[in-house]
């Protein structure tokens, strides 16, 4: 797991560790970036299952409610099967975004 940062934005980069690995780490290390929006790239995975994804959903919930982005990047995963409750985009610059995106929408309170 490398972690990098982009002003209060923390990027996760899966390496080696599988999916369930990987959420394990986030967990123990949670007051490390609870305060960052955070962008999950598993670019470097072949194939993200709605299995794969779905480890991420307690994550992600509680994120969110404490006002925060959560995005996981990936190409290699079918997107029309993604739960709505987590936002899984193809490429980092759409995470950017979507992440923006939510900035805007929670200082307009929407």
């Amino acid at each position: 797991m490398i972690i990098d940062r982009d002003g209060n934005i923390a990027i996760i980069t899966q390496e080696t560790a599988t999916v369930k690995t990987l959420v394990q780490n986030i967990e123990q290390a949670y007051d490390t970036y609870k305060n960052d929006h955070l962008i999950v790239n598993l670019s470097s995975l072949d194939k993200i299952t709605l299995e794969d994804v779905i480890e991420f959903l307690r994550i992600s919930n509680n994120h969110r409610g404490d006002k925060k982005s959560f995005v996981i990047v990936s190409e290699n995963v079918d997107l029309n099967q993604m739960p709505d409750e987590i936002v899984v985009v193809p490429t980092m610059k759409e995470a950017f975004d979507i992440i923006e995106m939510e900035d805007i929408e929670r200082d307009l309170e929407l």
